[in-house]
């Protein structure tokens, strides 16, 4: 094993505990408590991974550790950095992970959790990487300092995720055909975007183009284009999705809807890079890459002949598939905590927040639709929630299907018209007046007053 782990902790007692653990797990462990030393310490033992404590002031807030990671990160972009702190938030997490730090640890730590999260890390790493060969960071292949890794935005720290990220990260950089599988509300677009970011075409479009929304009659018109009077109602001329994206990546989402007449077309134009406007002789070359993605199970599908085979291979050099939320539940919390930040600003409640309860009701969820579903569920329970602490019974209201009776709110209400129903209702409770309602509401007076005016509400 012999790979050298730095810990940065300004605990000297915690950094020793650490250094006599990762020793016996057979490591080689070396440990600062100041984040001046930092960087020159990963310098010099050259680190296959980071364990860096988020606090090291008075200051509980883990800024000082956001700053040290960024630092680090952008010194040795491609460092394995796992968060440490004993003022645990999921928050604090969230931020982490989308600065770059691989995992998040809370303290008192477990033992056998700690050297789980240190070996998976591990496991990752190229050879060579973190034996003293070389900086880290600076391995053969890796990114240039300050680069930024495209896969970032993709929230989750789950084996599951990881290890499908770490594939298409690999295959970005080439010219490969990808095709991303995985249940509706995955994020499968999400992770199209970040492998166009990662490649060669950054600079040139991302198109996308969901094909199960594209009648079989416009077909052609809509992935190849027209030529103004090719048809009915044809006025003007209309490029093509494969015009649109020329030099640059083509998403294909929903692939597995195409008609069968339709999978004919694109398997000629996907062999001979060429493609004809509709009404127009001339011959177009094509130069884009092809990332397809689908809900359904294409092998299945050819089995039955609903899809065809060559189709198929062309489009699956690279197979990626995305699991669905109830297998990483780990992930869960930290989703949550991001659709609840945008939603905090977005409704302007800046002090709700998730309680220890509901962060736990969520993990046992099963989301059947997954990503979306959780997003619409923090939605609505951000503008619903009575008080600033979001427990159990708020997201299980706005789980279950609603009865439709005059007390209760219609499944088929919009979040503006759910919204207008709440204020209503605790302007009710409170006889009208504002300081009491905007309390009960989590929302400060000049936010209440701004709802009040935008739906007409009168007091």
């Amino acid at each position: 094993m012999n790979h050298a782990i730095l810990i940065i902790d300004d605990d000297t007692m915690v950094a020793t505990s650490l250094e006599l653990l990762l020793k016996r797990a057979g490591y080689r462990a070396f440990s600062v408590n100041y984040p001046d030393d930092a960087l020159p310490a990963v310098e010099e033992h050259k680190p296959a991974l980071v364990l860096l404590d988020m606090n090291f002031s008075i200051d509980t807030s883990g800024r000082d550790g956001m700053s040290l990671l960024r630092k680090l990160l952008a010194a040795y972009p491609r460092l394995p950095i796992i968060q440490m702190t004993g003022w645990a938030t999921v928050q604090l997490a969230v931020e982490g992970m989308k600065a770059g730090a691989r995992d998040f640890i809370a303290k008192p730590w477990d033992n056998r959790e700690l050297l789980n999260a240190v070996s998976i890390q591990i496991d990752k790493l190229p050879p060579g990487f973190g034996h003293g060969g070389a900086a880290a960071g600076a391995t053969e292949g890796s990114e240039k300092a300050g680069e930024v890794d495209t896969f970032s935005g993709i929230i989750g720290q789950s084996e599951a995720l990881n290890k499908v990220l770490d594939q298409a990260r690999r295959v970005a950089a080439t010219q490969a055909s990808v095709l991303i599988t995985g249940e509706s509300g995955t994020g499968k677009e999400l992770v199209a975007e970040a492998i166009h970011a990662a490649s060669r075409r950054a600079g040139k479009p991302f198109v996308a183009v969901n094909l199960g929304g594209v009648p079989a009659g416009l077909f052609e018109s809509e992935l190849f284009g027209h030529k103004a009077g090719a048809f009915t109602d044809a006025r003007a001329d209309r490029k093509g999705r494969f015009e649109m994206a020329e030099g640059g990546t083509l998403f294909l989402d929903e692939i597995g809807d195409l008609a069968p007449a339709a999978q004919v077309k694109l398997l000629r134009v996907l062999q001979e890079r060429q493609y004809e406007r509709l009404g127009d002789s001339r011959v177009r070359k094509t130069d884009v890459r092809i990332l397809s993605a689908t809900s359904r199970d294409l092998q299945s599908m050819v089995t039955a002949g609903t899809f065809r085979e060559d189709l198929l291979y062309r489009i699956n050099l690279i197979h990626l598939h995305l699991p669905p939320l109830r297998e990483r539940p780990e992930d869960i919390p930290l989703l949550a905590e991001h659709f609840l930040i945008s939603a905090r600003k977005r409704y302007e409640r800046p002090k709700l927040k998730l309680g220890p309860d509901a962060i736990k009701w969520l993990r046992r969820q099963p989301f059947a639709g997954n990503i979306r579903q959780l997003q619409n569920l923090m939605e609505r329970t951000a503008i619903l929630a009575p008080a600033t602490v979001i427990q159990v019974e708020d997201l299980d209201r706005n789980t279950r299907p609603q009865p439709t009776n005059e007390s209760a709110t219609p499944s088929g209400m919009t979040l503006e018209e759910m919204e207008i129903k709440m204020i209503k209702a605790a302007l009710g409770r409170s006889g009208g007046e504002i300081a009491a309602t905007a309390r009960e509401l989590g929302l400060t007076r000049a936010a209440l007053y701004r709802r009040l005016e935008k739906y007409g509400i009168g007091t």
